[in-house]
C-alpha cells in the first residue's frame, strides 16, 4: 500500500477537487497520510491566482522532494497550466497533472508508475505522459466531472457547479488558468447532493470559478433553476451561494431566492472598486450604480441580508480621488465584511505593463483605510442579532480565554459560540442545527448564546 500526502493551496474549488482526489486515492487503496510524514507520493494541488501563490506552490513542491527525495511528487492544476516551461524543467516535479484531468488522478499516477518500472533507474517518464495528464485548458469544452462519494466535513459541503471564466479581467490570470465557462449537468449536481443529504449534510454551499455565468454555456442562465431544485432536497436545510458577480441580481433572481426559505441570506458580490474609472481599467462588467442596484435589491426582499465583497486597493493608476471615491462608495453600501487586497502585479496579465504602478508604501496605507473601515462595519452588524434569536449550525469546538466553545454559524454567516459544556449537557452536537438567543461578545467576532435553544 503506497502512502500520499495531499496538500491544497488556494480556493474552495481546488478544495472541492482535492476532496474528491482524495476520496479516489482511498478508495483504490493508497493510505492517505499528514504533508509532514514521509510519503511514496506527494500531491500538490497548486494556486496561481497571484505571483506569490506561484511561489508557494514551488516552495510546497520543493518542500515535498527535500522530505523524500525518492518520492513522486505530483503538481497538480492551475500553476501546472500557467508555467509549463517553468514545470518542465523543475527536477522537484515528477509528474504534472492540469486543470480537467484531476478526476482521473489515480490512473495517470498508476500508468506513471507502470512506465517508471519498465525504465532504468537513472530514467523517469515524461512529465505529462505524452499528454494523458494534460489538456489544453483553454480549448475545451468540455466539464470534467467529479462528484464527492461522502461528506468530507459533517456540516457543510462545498458542490462545485462550474467552471472557467470568461470575463478577463486585466488583473486576472484564472480565465488562462481554468479555460472558458464549462457548466455541470444539473442532474449530475442534484445526484451529488442528494448522497451527502443523505449522509447528515445539512449545509451545502455552490461554488466554481465563475458561478453567476452557470448554463450560459448552454444558451441561457440555469442558476436560480437550479437553485429551486436544490431546495427540493429533503434533508438539505440550507443553500450558500459562493462568489456571484453582481449583473446576475435581477428583480427576479433576488425575487427567486427570496421565495426560498432554504437560501441562506449571505451574498458575496465581488467589487474590486467603488469608482467606475478604476472599474474600466480593470475590464469588470458593471459599474458602481449597476452594484448598488442589486445591493438594494437584495435589501430589499430580505431583512439584513449578510452583503460581503472583495476590493483591490492600489490598481495601476488609482489616483488619490480615485480612491477616495472608493472609500465614499464603502461607506454608502455599508457591507458585512470586505477582503482587501493590495493590488500584485500578476505575469502575463493586462495590468502588468500599465503605467502608473503605485508603491507598496501607497498600496499599505489605503489597504489600512479599508481595513478599519471593515472592522467596524462588521462590529456595526453583528450588533444588530445581540437579544436575537437566530438558527446556528454547530460546527467545531474552538477556544477562548481557556474556556471551550462550540462554534457555529447562523444563515446569515454570524459566527457563534456556546461553552461546550453546555453544549454537551443539553446533547447538542456539531452538525446539529438549533434555535439560540443571541448575547454580547466572545471575542472580536463571535457572539455568545444565552441559556434557551430548541432542536430542528
Amino acid at each position: 500500500m503506497k502512502t500520499v500526502a495531499l496538500h491544497n493551496l488556494g480556493c474552495k474549488v481546488n478544495g472541492y477537487e482535492m476532496d474528491v482526489m482524495c476520496q479516489k486515492l482511498q478508495q483504490n487503496g493508497y493510505n492517505i497520510v499528514p504533508f509532514d510524514d514521509i510519503a511514496d507520493i506527494y500531491i500538490i494541488n497548486t494556486c496561481t491566482v497571484t505571483n506569490i501563490a506561484d511561489r508557494k506552490s514551488r516552495q510546497m513542491l520543493h518542500r515535498a522532494k527535500k522530505e523524500n527525495p525518492n518520492a513522486i511528487v505530483i503538481a497538480v492544476g492551475c500553476y501546472v497550466e500557467t508555467a509549463k516551461d517553468n514545470v518542465s524543467v523543475d527536477d522537484a516535479i515528477d509528474l504534472a497533472v492540469g486543470n480537467n484531468k484531476k478526476g482521473q488522478i489515480v490512473e495517470i499516477i498508476e500508468e506513471f508508475l507502470r512506465q517508471k518500472g519498465l525504465m532504468g533507474d537513472d530514467q523517469k517518464p515524461d512529465k505529462t505522459l505524452d499528454g494523458m495528464s494534460m489538456v489544453d485548458i483553454n480549448h475545451t469544452n468540455e466539464y470534467e466531472q467529479m462528484q464527492l462519494g461522502e461528506l468530507p466535513d459533517h456540516t457543510r459541503a462545498y458542490i462545485k457547479i462550474q467552471d472557467g471564466c470568461n470575463q478577463f479581467c486585466t488583473y486576472c490570470i484564472i480565465p488562462f488558468a481554468r479555460g472558458r465557462v464549462r457548466s455541470r449537468l444539473q442532474g449530475d449536481v442534484m445526484t451529488e447532493i442528494m448522497q451527502l443529504a443523505k449522509e447528515g449534510c445539512k449545509e451545502v454551499v455552490l461554488t466554481g470559478i465563475h458561478i453567476g455565468s452557470y448554463g450560459l454555456d448552454r444558451g441561457g442562465s440555469e442558476l436560480l433553476e437550479l437553485i429551486k431544485k436544490i431546495h427540493m432536497i429533503t434533508g438539505i436545510e440550507r443553500i450558500r451561494l459562493g462568489s456571484l458577480e453582481p449583473r446576475i441580481i435581477t428583480k427576479e433572481f433576488a425575487e427567486g431566492i427570496a421565495a426560498l426559505p432554504k437560501v441562506c441570506p449571505h451574498f458575496h458580490l465581488s467589487l474590486q472598486s467603488g469608482c467606475d474609472a478604476t472599474l474600466k481599467r480593470m475590464n469588470r462588467h458593471y459599474d458602481c450604480r449597476e452594484f448598488e442596484e442589486g445591493v438594494n435589491m437584495l435589501r430589499r426582499v430580505y431583512d439584513r441580508p449578510a452583503i460581503t465583497t472583495d476590493v483591490i486597493v492600489g490598481f495601476p493608476g488609482e489616483t488619490e480621488d480615485e480612491f477616495k471615491e472608493t472609500v465614499e462608495f464603502l461607506e454608502r453600501i455599508n457591507f458585512y465584511e470586505m477582503h482587501v487586497f493590495k493590488y500584485s502585479k500578476r505575469h502575463g496579465t493586462v495590468a502588468e505593463k500599465m503605467p502608473d504602478q503605485l508603491t507598496e508604501k501607497e498600496k499599505a496605507a489605503r489597504s489600512d483605510v479599508l481595513l478599519e473601515m471593515t472592522k467596524r462595519q462588521s462590529k456595526a452588524y453583528r450588533d444588530t442579532f445581540i437579544d436575537q434569536d437566530e438558527d446556528v449550525l454547530w460546527e467545531d469546538e474552538e477556544e477562548t480565554d481557556g474556556i471551550s466553545y462550540l462554534v457555529g454559524h447562523t444563515k446569515r454567516y454570524v459566527k457563534v459560540g456556546m461553552p461546550a459544556d453546555e453544549a454537551k449537557a443539553k446533547g447538542i452536537k456539531s452538525g446539529d442545527i438549533t434555535d439560540v438567543h443571541l448575547g454580547d461578545y466572545i471575542n472580536v467576532d463571535t457572539l455568545r448564546t444565552f441559556d434557551n435553544y430548541s432542536m430542528m
